[in-house]
Protein backbone atom coordinates (compact mmCIF):
# COMPACT_ATOMS: atom_id res chain seq x y z
CA UNK A 1 0.00 0.00 0.00
CA UNK A 2 1.32 3.45 -0.94
CA UNK A 3 -0.22 6.90 -1.05
CA UNK A 4 -2.57 7.14 -4.02
CA UNK A 5 -4.31 10.35 -5.15
CA UNK A 6 -4.16 11.88 -1.66
CA UNK A 7 -6.07 9.06 0.05
CA UNK A 8 -5.43 8.45 3.71
CA UNK A 9 -3.80 5.05 4.13
CA UNK A 10 -3.14 2.91 7.16
CA UNK A 11 -0.97 -0.11 7.90
CA UNK A 12 -2.32 -1.99 10.90
CA UNK A 13 -0.17 -4.63 12.60
CA UNK A 14 -2.26 -7.40 14.14
CA UNK A 15 -5.55 -8.95 12.99
CA UNK A 16 -6.97 -9.55 16.44
CA UNK A 17 -9.92 -7.80 18.03
CA UNK A 18 -8.28 -4.36 18.19
CA UNK A 19 -6.71 -4.53 14.72
CA UNK A 20 -9.81 -5.65 12.87
CA UNK A 21 -12.06 -3.20 14.71
CA UNK A 22 -9.91 -0.19 13.87
CA UNK A 23 -9.51 -1.47 10.30
CA UNK A 24 -13.28 -1.58 9.85
CA UNK A 25 -13.81 1.80 11.50
CA UNK A 26 -11.14 3.50 9.36
CA UNK A 27 -12.28 1.86 6.12
CA UNK A 28 -15.84 3.07 6.81
CA UNK A 29 -14.43 6.61 6.89
CA UNK A 30 -12.70 6.27 3.53
CA UNK A 31 -9.23 5.09 4.55
CA UNK A 32 -7.34 2.52 2.49
CA UNK A 33 -6.32 -0.13 5.01
CA UNK A 34 -3.79 -2.96 4.98
CA UNK A 35 -3.51 -5.35 7.95
CA UNK A 36 -0.37 -7.42 8.57
CA UNK A 37 -0.91 -10.49 10.78
CA UNK A 38 2.10 -12.58 11.74
CA UNK A 39 0.08 -15.78 12.27
CA UNK A 40 -0.38 -17.43 8.85
CA UNK A 41 -3.71 -18.88 9.99
CA UNK A 42 -5.24 -15.74 11.49
CA UNK A 43 -5.41 -14.36 15.04
CA UNK A 44 -7.77 -16.65 16.97
CA UNK A 45 -5.72 -17.89 19.96
CA UNK A 46 -7.78 -19.08 22.93
CA UNK A 47 -11.29 -20.47 23.25
CA UNK A 48 -13.59 -17.70 24.33
CA UNK A 49 -13.97 -14.21 25.70
CA UNK A 50 -16.56 -11.83 27.11
CA UNK A 51 -17.93 -8.84 25.26
CA UNK A 52 -19.08 -6.60 28.09
CA UNK A 53 -21.52 -3.73 27.67
CA UNK A 54 -18.93 -1.17 26.49
CA UNK A 55 -17.70 -3.49 23.73
CA UNK A 56 -21.26 -4.27 22.63
CA UNK A 57 -22.01 -0.54 22.53
CA UNK A 58 -18.99 0.07 20.31
CA UNK A 59 -19.84 -2.91 18.10
CA UNK A 60 -23.41 -1.64 17.83
CA UNK A 61 -22.06 1.64 16.47
CA UNK A 62 -20.45 -0.46 13.72
CA UNK A 63 -23.64 -2.49 13.16
CA UNK A 64 -22.04 -5.70 14.47
CA UNK A 65 -23.51 -6.17 17.95
CA UNK A 66 -26.48 -8.29 16.86
CA UNK A 67 -24.24 -10.63 14.86
CA UNK A 68 -22.13 -11.17 17.99
CA UNK A 69 -25.21 -11.72 20.14
CA UNK A 70 -26.47 -14.31 17.66
CA UNK A 71 -23.09 -16.05 17.55
CA UNK A 72 -22.51 -16.14 21.30
CA UNK A 73 -24.49 -16.43 24.53
CA UNK A 74 -26.13 -13.37 26.06
CA UNK A 75 -26.07 -12.91 29.83
CA UNK A 76 -26.66 -10.30 32.52
CA UNK A 77 -25.27 -11.55 35.84
CA UNK A 78 -21.94 -12.52 37.38
CA UNK A 79 -22.52 -14.89 40.30
CA UNK A 80 -19.82 -15.08 42.96
CA UNK A 81 -19.80 -18.28 45.03
CA UNK A 82 -18.08 -18.75 48.39
CA UNK A 83 -15.61 -21.49 49.30
CA UNK A 84 -18.46 -23.46 50.93
CA UNK A 85 -20.56 -23.33 47.75
CA UNK A 86 -23.01 -20.65 48.88
CA UNK A 87 -23.79 -17.65 46.69
CA UNK A 88 -21.96 -14.64 48.12
CA UNK A 89 -22.79 -11.90 45.63
CA UNK A 90 -24.40 -11.17 42.26
CA UNK A 91 -23.19 -8.41 39.96
CA UNK A 92 -26.02 -7.28 37.67
CA UNK A 93 -24.31 -5.75 34.69
CA UNK A 94 -25.52 -2.53 33.03
CA UNK A 95 -27.61 -3.16 29.89
CA UNK A 96 -26.10 -0.59 27.57
CA UNK A 97 -28.05 -1.74 24.50
CA UNK A 98 -31.43 -1.46 26.19
CA UNK A 99 -33.69 -3.73 28.19
CA UNK A 100 -34.36 -6.13 25.31
CA UNK A 101 -30.75 -7.07 24.62
CA UNK A 102 -28.29 -8.72 27.03
CA UNK A 103 -25.74 -6.82 29.08
CA UNK A 104 -22.87 -9.01 27.92
CA UNK A 105 -22.16 -11.88 25.56
CA UNK A 106 -19.77 -14.79 25.90
CA UNK A 107 -18.43 -15.72 22.49
CA UNK A 108 -15.96 -18.15 20.95
CA UNK A 109 -12.88 -16.36 19.66
CA UNK A 110 -13.09 -18.01 16.22
CA UNK A 111 -16.71 -16.84 15.90
CA UNK A 112 -15.85 -13.24 16.78
CA UNK A 113 -12.83 -13.36 14.46
CA UNK A 114 -15.04 -14.55 11.60
CA UNK A 115 -17.57 -11.73 12.15
CA UNK A 116 -14.86 -9.07 12.22
CA UNK A 117 -12.89 -10.58 9.32
CA UNK A 118 -15.93 -10.79 7.07
CA UNK A 119 -16.91 -7.20 7.84
CA UNK A 120 -13.35 -6.04 7.23
CA UNK A 121 -13.37 -7.73 3.84
CA UNK A 122 -16.74 -6.15 2.97
CA UNK A 123 -15.27 -2.78 3.94
CA UNK A 124 -12.34 -3.19 1.54
CA UNK A 125 -9.67 -4.00 4.12
CA UNK A 126 -6.82 -6.22 2.89
CA UNK A 127 -5.49 -8.69 5.49
CA UNK A 128 -2.10 -10.27 4.79
CA UNK A 129 -1.31 -13.28 6.98
CA UNK A 130 2.22 -14.43 7.75
CA UNK A 131 3.59 -10.87 7.82
CA UNK A 132 4.62 -8.32 10.41
CA UNK A 133 6.43 -5.00 10.47
CA UNK A 134 10.22 -4.92 10.99
CA UNK A 135 10.96 -1.20 10.67
CA UNK A 136 9.04 2.07 10.98
CA UNK A 137 10.54 5.38 9.85
CA UNK A 138 8.97 8.84 9.77
CA UNK A 139 9.15 10.71 6.47
CA UNK A 140 7.54 14.09 7.07
CA UNK A 141 3.81 13.55 7.42
CA UNK A 142 4.07 9.94 6.27
CA UNK A 143 5.46 6.67 7.63
CA UNK A 144 7.74 4.31 5.71
CA UNK A 145 7.17 0.70 6.80
CA UNK A 146 9.26 -2.38 6.05
CA UNK A 147 7.38 -5.68 6.20
CA UNK A 148 8.92 -9.02 7.13
CA UNK A 149 8.87 -10.15 3.48
CA UNK A 150 11.14 -7.24 2.61
CA UNK A 151 8.52 -5.08 0.91
CA UNK A 152 8.19 -1.37 1.71
CA UNK A 153 4.94 0.53 2.28
CA UNK A 154 4.39 4.25 2.65
CA UNK A 155 1.33 5.16 4.69
CA UNK A 156 -0.36 8.02 6.48
CA UNK A 157 -0.71 5.99 9.68
CA UNK A 158 0.70 2.89 11.37
CA UNK A 159 -1.35 1.22 14.12
CA UNK A 160 0.25 -1.33 16.41
CA UNK A 161 -2.54 -3.69 17.48
CA UNK A 162 -0.12 -6.55 18.04
CA UNK A 163 -0.70 -7.42 21.66
CA UNK A 164 1.06 -7.14 24.98
CA UNK A 165 4.48 -7.99 23.46
CA UNK A 166 3.97 -5.45 20.67
CA UNK A 167 6.84 -5.13 18.21
CA UNK A 168 5.38 -1.85 16.93
CA UNK A 169 5.55 -0.39 20.43
CA UNK A 170 9.28 -1.16 20.52
CA UNK A 171 9.90 0.10 16.98
CA UNK A 172 8.21 3.38 17.88
CA UNK A 173 10.28 3.73 21.04
CA UNK A 174 7.27 3.48 23.36
CA UNK A 175 8.70 1.30 26.10
CA UNK A 176 6.86 -0.16 29.08
CA UNK A 177 7.27 -3.07 31.47
CA UNK A 178 5.38 -6.36 31.41
CA UNK A 179 4.38 -7.20 34.97
CA UNK A 180 3.79 -10.79 36.07
CA UNK A 181 1.36 -11.12 38.98
CA UNK A 182 2.04 -14.61 40.31
CA UNK A 183 -0.95 -16.21 38.61
CA UNK A 184 -1.42 -18.63 35.75
CA UNK A 185 -4.76 -18.47 33.92
CA UNK A 186 -6.18 -21.78 32.71
CA UNK A 187 -8.98 -22.16 30.14
CA UNK A 188 -10.76 -25.28 28.88
CA UNK A 189 -13.55 -25.62 26.34
CA UNK A 190 -16.42 -27.78 27.67
CA UNK A 191 -20.08 -28.59 26.92
CA UNK A 192 -22.31 -25.97 28.57
CA UNK A 193 -24.21 -27.32 31.62
CA UNK A 194 -27.88 -26.27 31.57
CA UNK A 195 -27.53 -24.19 34.75
CA UNK A 196 -24.75 -22.03 33.28
CA UNK A 197 -26.70 -19.02 32.00
CA UNK A 198 -24.23 -16.38 33.20
CA UNK A 199 -20.71 -16.15 34.56
CA UNK A 200 -20.17 -18.18 37.73
CA UNK A 201 -17.00 -17.54 39.73
CA UNK A 202 -16.04 -19.83 42.62
CA UNK A 203 -13.72 -18.74 45.43
CA UNK A 204 -11.30 -21.45 46.54
CA UNK A 205 -9.01 -21.82 49.51
CA UNK A 206 -6.02 -21.10 47.24
CA UNK A 207 -7.21 -20.59 43.67
CA UNK A 208 -10.28 -19.22 41.87
CA UNK A 209 -12.38 -21.05 39.28
CA UNK A 210 -15.39 -20.32 37.11
CA UNK A 211 -17.35 -20.98 33.95
CA UNK A 212 -18.55 -18.73 31.11
CA UNK A 213 -21.15 -19.74 28.47
CA UNK A 214 -20.13 -18.92 24.90
CA UNK A 215 -22.97 -20.56 22.94
CA UNK A 216 -26.04 -22.71 23.50
CA UNK A 217 -23.82 -25.79 23.52
CA UNK A 218 -20.42 -24.62 24.76
CA UNK A 219 -18.75 -22.85 27.67
CA UNK A 220 -15.24 -22.38 28.91
CA UNK A 221 -14.01 -23.24 32.37
CA UNK A 222 -11.41 -20.93 33.86
CA UNK A 223 -9.01 -21.43 36.73
CA UNK A 224 -6.69 -18.82 38.20
CA UNK A 225 -3.74 -20.56 39.84
CA UNK A 226 -1.95 -18.52 42.53
CA UNK A 227 1.64 -18.58 43.73
CA UNK A 228 3.27 -20.19 40.71
CA UNK A 229 6.16 -19.09 38.53
CA UNK A 230 5.48 -18.69 34.80
CA UNK A 231 6.51 -21.59 32.63
CA UNK A 232 5.20 -24.06 30.09
CA UNK A 233 3.81 -27.55 30.70
CA UNK A 234 3.67 -30.33 28.10
CA UNK A 235 0.31 -30.36 26.30
CA UNK A 236 -0.41 -33.88 27.51
CA UNK A 237 -0.24 -32.71 31.14
CA UNK A 238 -2.60 -29.74 30.85
CA UNK A 239 -6.01 -31.43 31.17
CA UNK A 240 -5.01 -33.82 34.01
CA UNK A 241 -3.35 -30.99 35.92
CA UNK A 242 -6.35 -28.68 35.51
CA UNK A 243 -8.71 -31.40 36.76
CA UNK A 244 -6.41 -31.93 39.74
CA UNK A 245 -6.48 -28.22 40.61
CA UNK A 246 -10.28 -28.25 40.42
CA UNK A 247 -10.61 -31.22 42.83
CA UNK A 248 -10.65 -29.02 45.94
CA UNK A 249 -13.71 -27.04 44.83
CA UNK A 250 -17.12 -28.30 46.04
CA UNK A 251 -20.50 -28.96 44.44
CA UNK A 252 -20.92 -27.41 40.99
CA UNK A 253 -17.20 -27.22 40.24
CA UNK A 254 -17.04 -30.92 41.04
CA UNK A 255 -19.77 -31.34 38.43
CA UNK A 256 -17.79 -29.36 35.86
CA UNK A 257 -14.40 -30.98 36.54
CA UNK A 258 -14.98 -34.22 34.54
CA UNK A 259 -15.88 -32.11 31.49
CA UNK A 260 -12.28 -30.90 31.25
CA UNK A 261 -10.78 -33.43 28.87
CA UNK A 262 -9.00 -31.52 26.10
CA UNK A 263 -8.65 -28.06 24.54
CA UNK A 264 -6.83 -26.63 27.57
CA UNK A 265 -4.66 -23.51 27.44
CA UNK A 266 -2.51 -22.04 30.24
CA UNK A 267 -1.10 -18.51 30.20
CA UNK A 268 0.66 -16.24 32.72
CA UNK A 269 -1.31 -13.28 34.03
CA UNK A 270 0.70 -10.28 32.88
CA UNK A 271 -0.25 -6.63 32.53
CA UNK A 272 1.18 -3.65 30.69
CA UNK A 273 0.31 0.04 30.74
CA UNK A 274 1.87 2.89 28.80
CA UNK A 275 2.11 5.74 31.28
CA UNK A 276 2.94 8.44 28.75
CA UNK A 277 2.38 8.85 25.03
CA UNK A 278 0.74 6.08 23.01
CA UNK A 279 2.03 7.49 19.73
CA UNK A 280 5.16 8.81 18.10
CA UNK A 281 4.79 10.73 14.90
CA UNK A 282 2.10 9.01 12.85
CA UNK A 283 2.51 5.66 14.64
CA UNK A 284 0.18 4.65 17.50
CA UNK A 285 -0.43 1.55 19.61
CA UNK A 286 -3.86 0.38 20.80
CA UNK A 287 -5.43 -2.52 22.70
CA UNK A 288 -3.11 -4.72 24.74
CA UNK A 289 -0.11 -3.04 23.12
CA UNK A 290 -1.02 0.10 25.10
CA UNK A 291 -2.96 -1.26 28.10
CA UNK A 292 -3.18 -4.98 28.86
CA UNK A 293 -5.31 -5.71 31.95
CA UNK A 294 -5.46 -8.87 34.02
CA UNK A 295 -8.43 -11.06 33.03
CA UNK A 296 -10.35 -10.55 36.29
CA UNK A 297 -12.52 -7.75 34.85
CA UNK A 298 -13.21 -9.64 31.58
CA UNK A 299 -12.80 -6.30 29.79
CA UNK A 300 -9.64 -6.50 27.70
CA UNK A 301 -11.68 -6.99 24.54
CA UNK A 302 -13.95 -4.10 25.50
CA UNK A 303 -11.03 -1.68 25.76
CA UNK A 304 -9.57 -2.94 22.46
CA UNK A 305 -12.85 -2.56 20.56
CA UNK A 306 -13.49 0.88 22.02
CA UNK A 307 -9.94 1.90 21.04
CA UNK A 308 -10.60 1.03 17.42
CA UNK A 309 -13.80 3.04 17.22
CA UNK A 310 -12.49 6.04 19.17
CA UNK A 311 -9.26 6.21 17.16
CA UNK A 312 -11.21 6.41 13.90
CA UNK A 313 -13.48 9.09 15.39
CA UNK A 314 -10.60 11.29 16.53
CA UNK A 315 -8.76 10.96 13.22
CA UNK A 316 -11.97 12.04 11.48
CA UNK A 317 -12.28 15.08 13.75
CA UNK A 318 -8.72 16.32 13.25
CA UNK A 319 -7.18 17.38 9.96
CA UNK A 320 -3.68 16.47 11.14
CA UNK A 321 -3.05 12.82 12.01
CA UNK A 322 -0.77 13.63 14.93
CA UNK A 323 -3.38 15.91 16.48
CA UNK A 324 -5.91 13.09 16.13
CA UNK A 325 -3.55 10.62 17.82
CA UNK A 326 -2.93 13.00 20.72
CA UNK A 327 -6.69 13.52 21.15
CA UNK A 328 -7.23 9.76 21.04
CA UNK A 329 -4.71 9.15 23.83
CA UNK A 330 -6.13 11.97 25.94
CA UNK A 331 -9.62 10.51 25.59
CA UNK A 332 -8.60 6.95 26.41
CA UNK A 333 -5.72 7.07 28.90
CA UNK A 334 -7.58 7.59 32.19
CA UNK A 335 -10.32 5.08 31.36
CA UNK A 336 -7.87 2.36 30.38
CA UNK A 337 -5.60 3.04 33.35
CA UNK A 338 -8.57 2.67 35.70
CA UNK A 339 -9.46 -0.72 34.23
CA UNK A 340 -5.90 -2.05 34.31
CA UNK A 341 -5.26 -0.85 37.86
CA UNK A 342 -8.59 -2.24 39.08
CA UNK A 343 -7.83 -5.62 37.54
CA UNK A 344 -4.45 -5.69 39.30
CA UNK A 345 -6.07 -4.76 42.62
CA UNK A 346 -8.50 -7.66 42.24
CA UNK A 347 -5.57 -10.00 41.58
CA UNK A 348 -4.10 -8.97 44.91
CA UNK A 349 -7.41 -9.41 46.73
CA UNK A 350 -7.78 -12.92 45.29
CA UNK A 351 -4.29 -13.83 46.40
CA UNK A 352 -5.05 -12.51 49.89
CA UNK A 353 -8.33 -14.50 49.88
CA UNK A 354 -10.25 -11.25 50.36
CA UNK A 355 -12.89 -12.17 47.81
CA UNK A 356 -15.63 -10.21 49.58
CA UNK A 357 -13.62 -7.03 49.06
CA UNK A 358 -13.22 -7.80 45.37
CA UNK A 359 -16.94 -8.20 44.60
CA UNK A 360 -18.01 -4.56 45.11
CA UNK A 361 -14.88 -3.37 43.30
CA UNK A 362 -15.85 -5.49 40.29
CA UNK A 363 -19.38 -4.06 40.35
CA UNK A 364 -18.18 -0.46 40.68
CA UNK A 365 -15.66 -0.80 37.84
CA UNK A 366 -18.23 -2.29 35.46
CA UNK A 367 -20.54 0.64 36.22
CA UNK A 368 -17.72 3.12 35.66
CA UNK A 369 -16.89 1.48 32.32
CA UNK A 370 -20.57 1.84 31.36
CA UNK A 371 -20.04 5.61 31.13
CA UNK A 372 -19.50 6.93 27.59
CA UNK A 373 -16.09 6.15 26.14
Amino acid sequence: MDIVRGARTAVIVGAGVAGLTVAIALARKGWRVDVAEIDPRGATAGWGLCLTGPSLRALDALGLADACLAEGYGMNIITHVEVNGRIADEVRLPRLLGAHRPAMVGIARPGLHRILSEEAERSGVVVRNGLTVTAVNEEGDLVRVRLSDGTIRTATLVVGADGIRSSVRSLAGLETTLDYHGQMAWRALVPRPAWVTGIHQFAGKVNTAGIVPISAGQAYVFLTENGVEPGALPDAELAPRMRQLLEVFPERVAEIRPLVSESVVRRPVRTALLAGAWSRGNCVVIGDAAHAPAPQMASGAALAIEDGLVLAQELERHEQVRAGLEAFTARRAKRCRTLVETSVTIVGLEQARRHHDAYPLTDACHRQMAEPA
